[in-house]
This record gives C-alpha cells, sequence and structure tokens, in this order.
C-alpha cells in the first residue's frame, strides 16, 4: 500500500511538473514563432515574403520577373523562377512598381550586355523549390537551384544585409541589375561605380506608378572584388563607371577562403552620400537578424491573444505583421528626404513617411495605429503637412513621395481629423486644419462639381456616387475638426455638405445612384450587379451593392432614407445573401470574396455588417462580422481574400478578432462585434492595459448575452478610444443564440 502511494505521489509530482514546464514554455514562446509571411503571397494579396523591420525603409526581399497583376510585389507564390532581390517593394497593392536595385548570386560568367524585356531570356536567373524556402519577420531564406547558393536575407531599419552560401569550389558572384522592371515600372537613368575593392555605387531613376523615383544606394561586399564587368544599354564597359537609362554589373569574388558572401545595401532618395551615411557597420548578419526580430516581437506584443487554436494565432499575428509594415520610412539617417519635385527637405523632430496607401488605410490601418503606435501617427501625419506644403493639397496616395492619385476621395482629412480628436499631438493641429479646409476647398478631381451641385453628376466624372460619398465623408470630418478647433462656422458649412449622399439615395431601388446634372434624372438603365473597371462607371472597383452604404457618419439617418430600421437591415440581410453573380464584360478584379453581393476583398465593404449596430440588430453585426472572420482569412498563401493593400485588410482582422472595429474612425469610436479569443489585452503605450474577455466563446457561442465594463453592467455596442486608453477590463459572455436585448436601448428610429 505504501509502495502504491509513493507510485502515485511520484506520478501527480511528474505531472505536475509536466504542466509547470509546458506554461513556462507557453511563456517564453515567441510570438514572431506564429508569423508565416508566406500568408497572402498566393491568390490577390499580392504580399511580398521577403525581410523588413516594423515601417521599415527598406524591402529586401525575392523577386520573379513576371509583369502581372498578381505580382504587384515582385512574387508570386505559384512562382517558382527568381531574377534577384530587390530592396524596396510595395505589401498587397494593386497597382505594382518598385523592386528596386536587384542583386543576384551566381555561380557562372554570364553576359550582362544584353538587356532583355523579359524573364525568360535572363541568363541570371534560377528555379527554387518552396520546399526549400521559408520566412519569419525580418528574415528569408532560399536556395538557388540553378546557381548552387543558399540566399539569406534580413534588414535594419535602413541596411539590408545579404548572405551568399555558394558550393565549394564554385565560382563566386553577383550580379546586380538597374535595367530589369516589372509592372509600371521603366528605368530612365541609371549609373554603378566601381568605388573600391569592396564597394560599389550608383543610382536608379525610374518612371511608373511613381513617376519620379529617384534611387540612390551603396552596396559593399566581405570580401575584395577581383574582377567585374560593367554595361550600359546592350553595350559592355570597359571603364570603372558606367552609365546609362540601363545598366548592369557582374562582379567576381574569390572562392579559396570560404564559401560565404556577405552583402550589405543601403538606399536613400536623396544622394550617394546619404546611402552611405544609411549604411550600418558590420557584416553581423546574425546579430541584425536577431534585432530585426526582436522588433517585430516588440511590435506583435502591443495586442496580445489567448487562444487554444494555434492557427487562429497564425492569423492574428500574421495580420499584426501586414499592418505594421506600411507606411515605410523616407527620410535619411540625417533626415532629408527627396519631394516629387525634386526639392530636399529635412525631417525635424519626426521621421518623413511613404507608401500612404490613404483609400484603404484609413479605415482600419491608421485606427489601429493610434492604440499601438500612436508615435508613427503623428508622423504620418507631419509627412502629409510636408507634402501640402508643396502641393497645396493633402496628399491621396503617395509612392516614394510621389502623388500618385489613386483611388478617390481625400483619405488624409479622416487620418488627420481621427489624430486629432482621440488626443494625438506631436503635430500642428492649426496647420493640419488649414490643409483639410483647402483640400476640399479647391477644385481638382470632381470638386468643382460636388460644389456646384452638392454631388458630382455622373456625366461630368466617372465614379461619381463612390466620388460623392467619400467626399461627404471627408467633409463630415473636417467638420469635426473645425468643431474642435472652434471653428463655428466652418462646423457647420462642412456639416451641411457632408449630407452630400441624400442627393444620390434613389428611394426606390434603396440604391446609391448616378444622377444627372439636371437633379432629377438617374442614370439608366441600371443594374446594382454591373461592374465596368474605372471607366464609364457610377463606382469605384465595384457596383451599387457595395458602394452604397458608405455613410459611416451617418448611418441612422440612412437608415431613415431606407424607410426605418426594419427595411434598412432587410437590406443589409440582402447584401450578404444576394446572389454573388457580378454582371458586366469588364468586371473589376478587385471584387473578391464575395458573401452574397459583400465583397470583403476590397475596402468599400470593410464597414458594412457592423452597421446592424446602429439600427437595433447588434446581433447580426455579431453573426456577420464573426461570419467573415471565420471564412475570408486561413493560414495558407491564399489566406487573404483580396488585396493586402499596406495593412488594411490584415488591420480589418486584428481589430474585428478581439471584438472592436472603427466603423467611423473619425468618430473615436470602435464598433463591438464578436471576439473570437477567450482573452485580448491591448498594451497601451502610456503603460495601460485593456483587456477584452469572451467567456465561453466558441465557434458556435458567437452571440453576446450581456457584458461588463470593470465589473459594472455595460450594454453599449460601441466603446470610445478615450475609455480604452484608461484600461480595464470589458467583459463579454458568449452564447449560440442571439440576445435580442443587449445593446439594444437606443437608435430606434422606426
Amino acid at each position: 500500500m505504501k509502495k502504491t502511494t509513493l507510485l502515485i505521489l511520484l506520478v501527480v509530482f511528474v505531472v505536475s511538473c509536466n504542466k509547470n514546464i509546458s506554461k513556462n514554455n507557453n511563456k517564453k514562446q515567441f510570438l514572431t514563432n506564429y508569423v508565416d509571411p508566406f500568408i497572402g503571397t498566393g491568390g490577390h494579396g499580392h504580399t511580398y515574403p521577403g525581410a523588413t523591420v516594423p515601417f521599415g525603409m527598406l524591402q529586401v526581399t525575392p523577386v520573379n520577373g513576371i509583369s502581372s497583376w498578381d505580382w504587384c510585389s515582385g512574387y508570386h507564390y505559384s512562382d517558382s523562377i527568381a531574377v534577384g532581390f530587390s530592396h524596396l517593394a510595395l505589401s498587397g497593392t494593386g497597382i505594382g512598381d518598385l523592386a528596386d536595385v536587384l542583386i543576384m548570386p551566381i555561380n557562372k560568367e554570364v553576359d550582362i550586355s544584353k538587356m532583355p524585356k523579359s524573364r525568360d531570356s535572363l541568363t541570371y536567373k534560377s528555379s527554387y523549390s518552396h520546399n526549400n524556402e521559408n520566412a519569419s519577420p525580418g528574415y528569408y531564406r532560399v536556395f538557388l537551384d540553378d546557381c548552387n547558393v543558399n540566399v539569406e536575407l534580413t534588414t535594419s531599419k535602413r541596411t539590408a544585409y545579404h548572405k551568399y552560401t555558394f558550393k565549394k569550389n564554385d565560382q563566386q558572384s553577383v550580379v546586380i541589375d538597374l535595367g530589369f522592371a516589372i509592372n509600371w515600372d521603366k528605368a530612365t537613368s541609371s549609373s554603378l561605380q566601381i568605388e573600391d575593392d569592396y564597394t560599389i555605387t550608383g543610382h536608379r531613376f525610374s518612371k511608373g506608378w511613381a513617376k519620379n523615383q529617384k534611387v540612390f544606394f551603396v552596396a559593399k561586399f566581405s570580401k575584395p572584388i577581383i574582377d567585374y564587368q560593367l554595361a550600359a544599354d546592350n553595350n559592355k564597359v570597359s571603364s570603372q563607371k558606367t552609365v546609362g537609362a540601363k545598366t548592369a554589373a557582374q562582379i567576381f569574388f574569390d572562392n579559396v577562403e570560404n564559401s560565404e558572401l556577405k552583402v550589405k545595401v543601403a538606399l536613400s532618395s536623396v544622394s550617394i552620400k546619404n546611402a552611405k551615411e544609411n549604411l550600418e557597420e558590420g557584416f553581423e548578419f546574425e546579430s541584425v537578424k536577431a534585432k530585426a526580430s526582436a522588433s517585430w516581437e516588440d511590435v506583435l506584443s502591443k495586442i496580445s491573444i489567448e487562444t487554444k487554436t494555434d492557427s487562429l494565432k497564425t492569423i492574428f499575428y500574421t495580420a499584426m505583421y501586414h499592418a505594421h509594415v506600411a507606411p515605410v520610412t523616407f527620410s535619411d539617417k540625417n533626415g532629408e528626404y527627396r519631394k516629387e519635385n525634386d526639392t530636399i527637405e529635412t525631417a525635424t523632430n519626426f521621421t518623413a513617411y511613404s507608401t500612404l496607401s490613404l483609400w484603404d488605410t484609413f479605415r482600419a490601418e491608421h485606427p489601429l495605429l493610434t492604440l499601438t503606435s500612436p508615435d508613427k501617427v503623428s508622423d504620418i501625419i507631419n509627412s502629409m503637412l510636408s507634402y501640402y506644403q508643396t502641393k497645396k493639397i493633402l496628399p491621396v496616395w503617395t509612392l516614394y513621395a510621389n502623388e500618385t492619385n489613386t483611388m478617390t476621395g481625400y483619405h488624409s482629412i479622416p487620418v488627420i481629423a481621427e489624430a486629432y480628436l482621440k488626443g494625438i499631438t506631436g503635430f500642428d493641429a492649426e496647420k493640419a486644419y488649414e490643409a483639410m479646409k483647402t483640400t476640399m476647398m479647391q477644385d481638382e478631381r470632381g470638386l468643382s462639381h460636388y460644389k456646384k451641385y452638392g454631388y458630382i453628376p455622373y456625366n461630368l466624372l466617372d465614379e461619381s456616387v463612390t466620388i460623392t460619398l467619400e467626399y461627404a465623408y471627408d467633409d463630415w470630418c473636417v467638420a469635426q475638426m473645425a468643431k474642435a478647433l472652434g471653428k463655428t462656422d466652418d462646423y457647420k458649412f462642412f456639416l451641411k455638405r457632408s449630407k452630400a449622399y441624400t442627393h444620390l439615395f434613389d428611394a426606390e431601388t434603396g440604391f446609391m445612384r448616378g444622377k444627372f446634372e439636371d437633379g432629377k434624372s438617374w442614370n439608366e438603365p441600371f443594374d446594382p450587379k454591373y461592374s465596368n473597371h474605372r471607366e464609364h462607371t457610377d463606382y469605384t472597383e465595384g457596383n451599387a451593392w457595395q458602394h452604397s452604404w458608405f455613410t459611416p457618419h451617418a448611418v441612422e439617418d440612412l437608415a431613415k432614407l431606407h424607410g426605418g430600421n426594419e427595411i434598412f437591415t432587410q437590406r443589409l440581410e440582402q447584401l450578404f445573401t444576394e446572389s454573388s453573380e457580378i454582371t458586366g464584360s469588364n468586371v473589376s478584379a478587385d471584387i473578391s470574396g464575395l458573401i452574397g453581393q459583400y465583397a470583403h476583398g476590397n475596402e468599400p465593404s470593410h464597414h458594412i455588417a457592423f452597421m446592424f449596430n446602429h439600427a437595433n440588430k447588434p446581433w447580426r453585426t455579431q453573426y456577420w462580422s464573426r461570419y467573415i472572420l471565420d471564412t475570408q482569412y486561413n493560414t495558407t498563401p491564399n489566406g487573404l481574400s483580396g488585396n493586402e493593400d499596406c495593412g488594411q485588410m490584415s488591420a480589418w482582422y486584428v481589430l474585428s478578432s478581439i471584438g472592436l472595429y472603427p466603423m467611423n474612425p473619425a468618430s473615436t469610436q470602435y464598433e463591438i462585434g464578436s471576439p473570437i479569443f477567450e482573452s485580448s489585452s491591448i498594451n497601451l503605450p502610456n503603460g495601460k492595459t485593456f483587456i477584452i474577455k469572451a467567456e465561453n466563446v466558441s465557434k458556435e457561442n458567437i452571440y453576446i448575452q450581456s457584458a461588463t465594463l470593470n465589473n459594472e453592467p455595460f450594454n453599449e455596442t460601441n466603446i470610445s478610444h478615450e475609455t480604452i486608453l484608461k484600461g480595464g477590463t470589458l467583459q463579454f459572455f458568449m452564447g449560440n443564440t442571439p440576445n435580442k436585448k443587449w445593446g439594444t436601448a437606443k437608435n430606434s428610429n422606426n
């Protein structure tokens, strides 16, 4: 009996120890281990798998060399050919550019004087297998089959590091090709110079989506250069420097000492001198890799989640990763950066940023940053105000400091208003307001029509419905900023103009429709499922079903226009249950991730599920937001239902999965949806923590039964940014059937 008792005690002790060990291991589990940079590299996600740091200047990543929509980042998971590794890339955009300063390690001599127009005739390309490829935050590795070279990449904020391991006794060489381009990009001028035995410098000017892109670079090698070949515009060059529209170099190194070659590269928009200043000392690849990983660990830990489902952790932390890739650092170490007009500015007391995909990111990406990185928000706003100083209009979509004028509206405006109203400082509020007001009072991009008619007539400008609705929201944001600054007359003026949506609502069909300049006639014939991509259309990258709901500042009023909450919510339900057929011969490829006619793969749909909260049916917001979370994201390369768009697609997931969404960002309120994690903690920059708990949550238990905020009953369908900043605990009790009384005390307008 004593022996049996001792045996039982020993088993209990061992099991207890194992549990404790397991707990300790979980505590030490790095969040970066849950990030999969290949998510979004397939399908229409358009992400890249290469190495970068949070908001870093460089994105050192593989380039497949194909010019096609799904290769907008330079890489697509369906491919298995590499032409090199570039230092600038776009994360999830719908237009392709960049892939600048292409470097490729090879083990043979090639003719670089021939400048091919496609990758098929590239002499230095190589096949690879995804089995020999991996990536983690701040690190990328691939084995090049044709060259027998193992490639590893990492980066700091302004310096990229390459480590090439060649096969023993193989020739060690790299090709630098400044002429090769993908998608919209085209080199207009470039140069290469062998400065010394270890250094090559040059520039690459190009015209593409960014019409005036100037990149200067320096590359240093861990081994001395023993030979080289230079070429320009299909001719070999015998000197140490070559200049032309398209230049290239092949550089050779000694293969006797060891099989490893390291390269470090820095860029600048200003000069080679600045690129050299941006270049860090040493070739300590592993320490740089560790620092890059640590920088990501810090970002990922800003929101911690608890769930028993590892796949959900992978989706969540990969989304956090993607949401902090862009915007990207643009100013050099000394603060200098180039503007579109070639003037050189100096960012004083802030970092200048570029790659501002504002049509997308104002919706959830920027609101997320107000929680995780408010210091970056003020820097981004200062970057936009710097742009305003030159153009006297706030930016629309900036790429390498160039205005692309891509997409509709002026959504710098909600970003600024949201930041100011959330108490974020570090920028001149009066100057910001001046920029907002001046932008909305000028005449470009349809604003002259908008001011004259109160809406944009379809016969005067394409995409008139989308543009009108977005200007109405921008006006509302200007009004809120004016009110906060005590500018009463401006507040009244812009608030009145923010009702422009009322001109385009057709009560008979229930859709926002194109209206003629006579103020009476609709655009006929009308088919709410019809899509015509970016021309001869009333809607941007979508149809009437997807664009008729963009009144985030006036949901209750929109419900009244429909005839009350019941009709409004019936039509919202129909959006999600209607057949997914899209009509037309030139359907926008951006219409993806369809649930009925709801298109999660493109941003105009992103707020719609949360509108039920404002029409007395919050349980439908809970149902549909959870349905979107469950069906539109997964852990495969095809894990995003549409373009990542510089963080927006992922930011939607990050916030919605913890149960919050900024349907109207400048309201400073977050709508409450359906949290999918047992617990989420927002670790705020002010040192406080806001915890969201979901008791009994499961795949079936998606409905909020009741809630408490700091142990007090909570019956609201939204929560303020101010409340979150105070820290505390919001606790939901979940069940598998709707509680139709919770959150319905207000908003009845039937």
